[in-house]
């Protein structure tokens, strides 16, 4: 059963017609290890719901690479600002294994909402818990040292960091990596 359909059954019976909309409308892709699926200056058109794989969200900085965010099973990817306003991205996303996405073209989720008015409301509750979150992360981030943000990211996304190279877990919580390197031995003595 295609992922979207298995969620939103969750939720509400669907029809075997909406079921068949919503996989001809947001196909499943894999996508190879360093696949950019957005490039800053690009207008996002679609959003991305990770299946398998993982996601890094990065903007560059001063000719730096800072990492945004890790998007890993079961979580959606989606530049909120250049998708509703049409906007140049500034961040990428990259694809930092294989990856199997569900693709949620814009247009094709427009159409969605007109023929089904009810998934507009499933949408807009996911939608604002994913805002909910990253406004929450944020002010984490904000007032929290950078040991705390590493045992913060230990705590409540171990896999990453033995998924994700280290340079970008450190670029992560805004550290760079010999700053990270130290925290870790820190920690291992403790």
């Amino acid at each position: 059963m295609h992922i979207l359909v298995e969620l939103m059954s969750e939720l509400t019976p669907l029809s075997e017609e909406e079921k068949l909309e919503i996989e001809q409308s947001f196909p499943i892709r894999e996508f190879e290890k360093d696949s950019f699926l957005l490039r800053e200056g690009q207008v996002a058109r679609a959003a991305y719901y990770v299946i398998e794989g993982c996601i890094r969200e990065y903007e560059i900085i001063d000719g730096e690479e800072k990492t945004t965010a890790f998007y890993t099973e079961k979580q959606s990817a989606v530049n909120f600002n250049s998708l509703a306003n049409k906007v140049p991205s500034r961040k990428f996303f990259v694809c930092n294994e294989s990856t199997r996405l569900a693709v949620l073209d814009s247009e094709k989720e427009q159409e969605l909402y007109k023929k089904y008015p009810r998934f507009e409301s499933f949408c807009r509750t996911g939608m604002e818990k994913m805002l909910g979150e990253k406004q929450a992360q944020l002010g984490e981030y904000i007032s929290l040292k950078p040991e705390q943000r590493y045992l913060k990211l230990q705590a409540e996304r171990p896999e990453l960091i033995n998924r994700v190279p280290q340079y970008q877990i450190a670029s992560y919580i805004g550290i760079k990596p010999e700053t990270l390197s130290r925290i870790r031995k820190r920690l291992v003595k403790n």
